[in-house]
């Protein structure tokens, strides 16, 4: 059944469905979007629930239905019982507008919807023209009741480019006290859903412009005022590197433990005493242990921790590349190869820190991915006559470090 005969069979039962939220953004700014939701108005549960059978029901606090791959909402208000992003008390019934639907949502450009019949825009709080002009803007004083509004426009303001109005920014900061009670799962959501834009950079901006970076980002924040040299970092402290060096990330690769990897890979620096500054020495390894601190506190998957991890500990080496000795790039290889970053991954993180260039031996991708399908424990093995074992392992090596020596002949 398409969406057509769904809506034309709500509307002969006396209701009217409506698409809403970020498919109407979506469609009128041209973008994909893969998610379809629909808001039922003037038909209560148990009438939908006749119409269409096959719909299962999914929700506990308000009546939500799935059927063909679409959500469909009954019409609601909600009303804030409680702190955090959950204690609300949700009002369902066929007598809730539209209108008051809309209402309790975040903001403008999420709050429009189109007749699914008529194709008619309803716009009540002026979405559209801020959709024009680039803005996101919170509805009304009502944002304030959701902490999570906060990470969302966040979100938003990258994923979309647009800016975010003052009063918006305000309302965020004033929320402050209440993002402690936000489950670190949904905060890590919302960071992985900007990581996933042209510009994440800016999901952290608006968050130091409503003050509220070090909520969940402390070991971010720490990074705003920590100085660098300026002959190498002429683009001033290290949040600054590290915002553009992010943004650099994604022009390089989709992959979003890789972007997070850029993300991490200077925090150290956030913990160097300033009295040391403009120097960060030994920040790659304190940095190993901000890595695994902040993601542990995220709740972040194993795999991401680990890029992380690597990204922190190993970049340095990978900007002295071409001044290693073959041993130590040997070394630098085979280990880098073996993590869950691995040797393309780390490229990209020197790439970024280094301005975007890989340049001569610091290329290690390359030379490194040649070294290992050049010298293989296979082909030694038969060299040798020797057998899987330690011995195997130190002649594997030894013969890695003499193809690196005659390369650099």
């Amino acid at each position: 059944m398409d969406i057509k005969e769904v809506a034309k069979r709500i509307k002969e039962s006396g209701g009217r469905l409506y698409l809403v939220g970020g498919a109407v953004r979506d469609k009128l700014l041209g973008r994909t979007n893969y998610d379809e939701d629909y808001c039922v108005v003037g038909l209560d549960s148990s009438e939908f629930a006749c119409l269409f059978p096959s719909a299962r029901l999914d929700g506990k606090s308000f009546p939500v239905y799935r059927m063909n791959g679409c959500e469909f909402a009954l019409a609601r208000r909600e009303k804030k019982v409680g702190v955090g992003h959950k204690e609300f008390r949700v009002i369902s019934g066929k007598e809730i507008t539209l209108k008051e639907d809309l209402e309790r949502r975040d903001i403008t450009i999420n709050a429009m919807a189109e007749d699914v019949l008529s194709g008619e825009l309803f716009d009540y709080f002026g979405g559209r023209k801020d959709l024009e002009s680039g803005v996101i803007r919170a509805i009304g004083t009502h944002f304030s009741e959701d902490p999570l509004r906060v990470y969302r426009v966040a979100r938003f303001s990258s994923v979309l480019g647009f800016s975010v109005d003052k009063e918006t920014i305000s309302m965020m900061n004033s929320l402050k006290s209440e993002l402690e009670f936000l489950s670190k799962e949904r905060v890590f959501e919302e960071l992985k859903k900007a990581l996933a834009s042209e510009k994440p950079s800016i999901f952290f901006s608006v968050l130091r412009s409503a003050d509220v970076l070090d909520v969940h980002f402390m070991p971010i924040y720490k990074l705003i005022g920590a100085l660098q040299p300026e002959k190498y970092h002429p683009e001033g402290d290290s949040y600054n590197h590290t915002m553009i060096c992010l943004d650099k990330s994604c022009e390089m690769t989709t992959d979003l433990k890789v972007r997070f990897s850029v993300l991490v890979h200077d925090l150290g620096k956030g913990e160097t005493k300033k009295q040391e500054y403009p120097h960060h020495y030994g920040h790659e390894e304190r940095g190993v242990e901000v890595v695994r601190k902040f993601c542990d506190y995220l709740k972040m998957p194993t795999s991401w921790k680990k890029c992380g991890m690597v990204a922190a500990r190993e970049h340095m080496r990978g900007g002295i590349f071409n001044r290693m000795k073959p041993s130590k790039k040997v070394e630098f290889i085979e280990r880098v190869d073996k993590s869950y970053l691995g040797l393309d991954g780390l490229q990209i993180v020197v790439n970024c820190d280094k301005g975007g260039r890989a340049e001569g031996n610091l290329d290690f991708l390359s030379i490194g991915k040649k070294c290992l399908t050049s010298v293989t424990a296979s082909d030694v093995a038969k060299k040798y006559n020797l057998k899987p074992g330690i011995a195997l392992g130190r002649k594997l090596h030894e013969e890695r470090i003499n193809w690196i020596k005659n390369l650099t002949k």
